[in-house]
């Protein structure tokens, strides 16, 4: 009877979660019969970037035909703002491509560098089943408030420093020196693990007055947006900086290294690393500027 009463018990679970996972279960039964897999469709949202890079590009097909389909589905999905999306794989080696790009902190902060900055995530999650249906979660790392908050800032800094200007060299060099005249470097938080501020951020550099390399190019990044400057976030394995075009050619700009940190406790304002070439980059800094030209191809020459 005991026997009886626990393989009865077992049966009224397992078909209790079964109706309760109907609709997916449903779903999952769909696709693998007929093969159809519905992908979602993409809402851009203000701060979406219409731009084509040689590493990522704008794609308006989300049925992955090889890898490079898959970075620019990967892109486009982000660079869009959603928080959610599903699109299909649909090659042999499909599943495994999103296997190791979504396990790849690299390949995912080089998509993110050509993001704008609210767009940007501080993580992605990725999940796919057996018929090639992936669903990719995006975790945003600016809250909406954040955002209201640096927006504001950016308009009073525009109002009060650039005024009229429309000289584009002369709106990098006011903002550039803006931005670090007024951030400290968080050694704290470098040195320490000491976190008191969002220094990763904008929001230290803009609000706090608190920056690392992170804070300092997204700073600099919002800036460059709002005046319609094209640019993108070139990374190193420790490092990161501005890529910004001005009349066709790419120039880096570091406003990190442009803030170094005296031993006297002094602020220092320099322009060593203010839109410089890559032959000047390399001819100045060989450490902490190496960078991977085949993901960052615009800055090669």
């Amino acid at each position: 009877m005991k026997k009886f009463l626990f393989k009865a018990l077992i049966c009224i679970i397992v078909l209790g979660g079964i109706y309760y996972y109907r609709d997916v279960i449903t779903l999952y039964v769909y696709d693998l019969l007929t093969g159809t897999i519905e992908t979602s469709k993409l809402q851009p949202n203000s701060y979406y970037r219409k731009v084509d890079y040689e590493y990522v590009q704008i794609t308006d097909s989300f049925e992955a035909k090889n890898y490079q389909d898959l970075l620019n589905i990967y892109y486009t999905i982000v660079n869009s703002g959603a928080h959610e999306f599903t699109f299909k794989c649909d090659y042999d080696d499909c599943l495994n491509d999103v296997d190791y790009i979504s396990n790849n902190q690299q390949i995912l902060s080089n998509i993110n560098s050509f993001i704008h900055p609210y767009n940007s995530f501080s993580s992605i999650e990725t999940k796919y089943n057996s018929v090639g249906k992936v669903n990719i979660v995006i975790n945003r790392l600016y809250t909406e408030q954040e955002i209201k908050d640096l927006n504001k800032k950016i308009e009073e800094i525009n109002q009060k420093y650039v005024k009229s200007e429309t000289n584009i060299n002369k709106i990098i060099r006011i903002i550039h020196d803006y931005i670090i005249n007024n951030t400290k470097y968080d050694s704290d938080r470098s040195d320490l693990q000491i976190v008191n501020y969002k220094s990763n951020t904008a929001y230290g550099p803009l609000i706090e007055g608190y920056g690392l390399c992170g804070g300092y190019t997204d700073a600099m990044a919002l800036f460059l947006d709002y005046f319609n400057i094209p640019n993108f976030k070139v990374i190193s394995e420790n490092h990161v900086w501005n890529a910004v075009q001005i009349n066709g050619k790419w120039y880096h700009l570091d406003l990190t290294w442009d803030d170094p940190v005296a031993p006297s406790g002094k602020d220092v304002l320099e322009h060593t690393f203010f839109l410089i070439t890559t032959k000047q980059l390399e001819d100045t800094e060989k450490q902490q500027h190496i960078f991977d030209k085949n993901v960052f191809k615009e800055l090669a020459n």
